[in-house]
């Protein structure tokens, strides 16, 4: 099994590949960091990270010639396993409201949108207790109550709730975990999530949707 975690110069690349390295190493499974849409196409699980802001990471993406062809074959076309994290889940919705309105992947129907908590520091960084909405196998082992790292000023709003898989409490509920299809997305970064994240990678590693 080939894992391919897309390079277009997204600031948590790094530390997203040790992670996966680690957890791909129990798997059986090879790591990949490529920018040729070739490799991507041919992969059997595809992650996309991503730090930063939406408008520059979408461009970013956009400027990998062929690269969101190959993904929306493999993903859509050939039902490939896709996580996106952080800017690279937000990516998959409809459209983004960072700075300026710019088109998402629209892979899962949604906006981005910028997070209101009152009173409360923003972005929303730090460790907070996922609330687990409804059961999926990469969130097998996770409970309500277990801790995931967040970076983010901005949020996923799904425009269908059987796409949020979990959510945080930051001021009101902010989304944490999507997912519909072969496709999942988290928010929180969970490179640096410890053990839950490293479950939840190898969940998605052994995922058969």
């Amino acid at each position: 099994m080939r894992v391919a975690l897309i390079d277009y110069d997204s600031g948590n690349l790094h530390s997203a590949e040790k992670a996966f390295q680690l957890m791909s190493r129990e798997a059986g499974a090879e790591v990949v960091v490529t920018s040729d849409p070739a490799v991507a196409a041919r992969a059997d699980r595809i992650v996309l990270p991503g730090d930063g802001a939406f408008p520059a990471c979408r461009a970013a993406l956009g400027e990998v010639d062929g690269m969101a062809e190959a993904l929306r074959e493999a993903v859509l076309g050939r039902g490939v396993p896709f996580m996106g994290i952080c800017v690279g889940m937000q990516m998959l919705a409809t459209t983004g409201h960072e700075y300026r309105e710019t088109p998402g992947l629209d892979w899962i129907g949604g906006q981005i949108q910028a997070i209101a908590a009152p009173g409360l520091k923003v972005p929303h960084m730090g460790w907070n207790d996922l609330a687990i909405d409804r059961p999926h196998p990469v969130l097998d082992g996770i409970a309500t109550g277990d801790h995931a790292y967040f970076v983010h000023s901005w949020q996923f709003q799904v425009d269908d709730p059987a796409h949020l898989l979990a959510h945080v409490d930051y001021g009101g509920p902010v989304t944490a975990v999507v997912g519909r299809d072969n496709i999942v997305g988290t928010q929180f970064h969970p490179e640096k999530s410890q053990a839950v994240g490293l479950r939840l990678i190898a969940n998605f590693l052994a995922w058969k949707p």
